[in-house]
């Protein structure tokens, strides 16, 4: 699959990301690329936002977004609903970028598991940084959470695995600031307490 043009043709209407969607749908694999594009610089500040402090980290922010690109391109046949639904989806391809990331790692060092992302909230709460081992241990309770409550398991997607501040998940999901930061307290207590119950924080 090609990479996204680097910018759109002259004839693409910037703000209409829902226009280019719907034309992607249809059937235009250019129309998916262009509206990539118009996305791409928000996607590439908020994959910063994950990677920070991890310079050291073989997969960048750049590489972070040109990886979910490649999971994403096979689904410009999806029915998307619009931008909201373009980034939600693209929070869930970061997501498992950074799964399948943290996996071919420990694969690589036998388990060994050298540090690789912190989840903000919940490490400084328990006092300990996250290990690959970990990152796979979230990935799989949020799962679990994701049954119990959906919206609480979203809300850590958008905020951790996409670096969505509470605004900008708010608006992504279509529900209010204050809604976010209830479901993302209640969804931190509950992933502490699996994590902690799994051995990867400490108690």
């Amino acid at each position: 699959m090609p990479a996204p043009h680097p910018i759109p043709p002259p004839d693409a209407d910037p703000g209409d990301v829902t226009r280019l969607l719907h034309l992607a749908r249809a059937g235009d694999g250019a129309a998916f690329e262009r509206a990539f594009v118009e996305v791409y610089d928000e996607l590439r500040r908020l994959a910063a936002q994950v990677r920070r402090g991890r310079a050291s980290d073989t997969l960048g922010a750049t590489a972070l977004v040109h990886e979910a690109w490649l999971k994403l391109a096979p689904s410009s046949a999806t029915d998307w609903a619009g931008r909201r639904h373009f980034l939600r989806v693209a929070a869930r391809a970061m997501r498992q970028v950074l799964v399948d990331a943290a996996r071919e790692r420990l694969a690589g060092k036998r388990g060994g598991g050298a540090l690789a992302l912190t989840l903000d909230d919940v490490a400084a709460q328990v006092g300990a940084p996250m290990r690959d081992e970990a990152v796979l241990a979230l990935d799989e309770a949020l799962e679990r959470l994701a049954a119990l409550d959906a919206r609480q398991a979203r809300v850590v997607e958008l905020r951790w695995f996409a670096g969505y501040t509470a605004e900008e998940t708010a608006d992504v999901l279509g529900i209010s600031a204050p809604t976010v930061q209830r479901d993302w307290r209640a969804a931190r207590a509950w992933l502490t307490l699996e994590l902690r119950a799994a051995g990867h924080v400490a108690g």
